[in-house]
Order: structure tokens, then sequence, then C-alpha cells
């Protein structure tokens, strides 16, 4: 297994108290990427830093960061720049209320991070993730990842304390920015029952590992096949019946679903009492077998 290295090191601030930290990554993205390739010889193109006035490449060395504050007029911005920002604010994550979850709507959260405890901080790292279960409230924080400072919340996750960096309000929009709709559509009681039926019968515990990428799986059969010199093959998508109206559709979900539920309920027994039974169907016709064989020769 590749240990995971730590992002960011610093300290989260509690009060008086400070505890050393490592930030690790607690999720990465598996999607399927591609390289463009120059059609003709399937050469893969590569990408240039080119300046607009000089017509030249740039290389790193001569590259400096620049903020636009008005259309082409930039103030530059040096490493010395970022170094007289205060440490204090730039190595620790410090909390500075205590909230339930409940509270946060998940429209807020951006990216999750682990926190481990760092060297000498095991007791204090310890003490916090113990108080912050048994009063089941998350910190809220601030700290700076880079050049940005985030707002973060900080829960207790499998054993450990988990960062979920998050937007500030100004940055979520608001729906007053979408289109106009009529939000008092005329529903009458036997949608609203039909469509809580069918939201009943599709209720179930969350189990992550059921959900999977079915688009990259996909993908990445065809590309297999395509290495391995295979024709690739369509998979049959089954037929969507036309819907007629609203109330039909939801008729149809519902009949659809509580078939599925009769399904599993029957390969539950398949599986298990099933197997069962026939294993005993099975040896019932072997002692049967061992009979009449047996008979057959007692009487030659």
């Amino acid at each position: 297994m590749v240990e995971i290295r730590p992002l960011w090191k610093g300290s989260i601030s509690f009060g008086l108290v400070n505890i050393p930290v490592k930030l690790y990554p607690a999720t990465g993205s598996k999607s399927i990427s591609f390289r463009n390739l120059h059609q003709p010889c399937k050469t893969p193109l590569r990408y240039k830093k080119v300046c607009e006035k000089c017509g030249k490449e740039v290389s790193e060395e001569e590259i400096i960061k620049g903020y636009e504050y008005e259309k082409d007029s930039f103030v530059i911005i040096t490493p010395e720049d970022l170094e007289k920002i205060p440490k204090e604010t730039t190595k620790t994550i410090n909390i500075v209320d205590f909230i339930d979850l409940t509270e946060v709507d998940p429209v807020y959260f951006d990216r999750t991070y682990y926190l481990a405890p760092g060297e000498t901080g095991e007791k204090a790292y310890s003490l916090l993730q113990h108080a912050m279960e048994e009063t089941g409230k998350i910190g809220l924080a601030r700290l700076v990842i880079r050049t940005r400072q985030n707002l973060a919340a900080i829960r207790v996750y499998d054993g450990y304390l988990a960062l979920e960096t998050m937007y500030y309000p100004d940055e979520v929009r608001g729906t007053g920015e979408l289109p106009s709709w009529n939000g008092e559509a005329n529903l009458n009681s036997s949608e609203i029952k039909m469509a809580r039926d069918l939201i009943e019968n599709l209720t179930a515990t969350f189990q992550p590992e059921k959900y999977r990428d079915e688009y990259r799986r996909e993908l990445t059969r065809i590309i297999e096949a395509k290495i391995a010199g295979e024709e690739v093959t369509l998979v049959e998508q089954p037929e969507q019946g036309t819907v007629v109206d609203l109330m039909e559709a939801l008729k149809a979900s519902v009949e659809a679903t509580q078939q599925q539920e009769g399904k599993e309920h029957i390969n539950d027994g398949v599986g298990e009492k099933g197997e069962q039974k026939q294993a005993k169907q099975g040896g019932k016709k072997k002692k049967e077998s061992k009979k009449r064989s047996g008979s057959g020769v007692g009487s030659s």
C-alpha cells in the first residue's frame, strides 16, 4: 500500500491549545482522461506558454504572478510579498465556532481532507476528537491552503478528524438568479400519494459500495477491447416507455419498483433457503437413485 503524503503541516488552534496536525487528501477523482493527438501521425500535442506581445515561448523562470485589477492593468505579486503574511495565519487551523452539522446545507461543502496528529500532538488530538464526538458538534475554522484562506468544517470521521473546505456565503449563488417558475403547480392528492409511494419503494440504507461509475466502467471496457484488438460491441439499453402523462408515469414507476422488490425477495430465497432446499432435494434424489440401483443388483 502506498502511503499518502501530507499536503500541509500546521496546527489546530483550539482555545489556548495548539494541536500539531498533518493534512491529507481524502478523495481522488478516477475519471478517465485523454490526451489530444495529431490525427495524421497520432503524436501527442504539447501546449506552450507564449507571450501575446513577443510571440515567443516563455520558460518557467520568466513567469511571474500578476493580479488584473483593471482590463490589461496588472499589479505584480512577488514571493516576498506572500512571505509578509503572518505565519500564524498560514500554518494554523483556527476553530472559531462549534455548531451542529445539521445547520450547514451541503451546498457549502467543497472538498474533503483528513487530519492526522503530528509529532507530540496525539493526546490533544484525541481530546478534541472525543469531546466533539460526545457533544455531537463540528468545528467551524479558517485556514490558508496555498494562497487561499478557506472556511472549513472539522468533524469526526472513522476515528479521525476530517476537514471539509467550504464556500463563503458570497460564493454560493442564490436561487433568485435562476429562471422563475410556477412553484404553485396544481397537484392533486392522488399524484402526491403516488409520488410518496414511489419514494418509499425506492428508500434504502446508504451502502456506498453499491454505487458505481457505470460510464467509466463502460469506457474502460471499450479501451481494453481496443488494446486487445477486439471489435467493440454495443451494450443493449433497456427501452424507455413513452410517458403519456404524470399520473401514468407514476403508476408505472410504482409497479416497476414493486416488481423489483418481489424479484429481490425471490432471489434472496434462492440464495440461501432455496439452495438448502435444492441441496435437500438433490440428496433425496441421490438416495432414491441408490435404492433403485441397489434393488436392481439384488434381483439379478
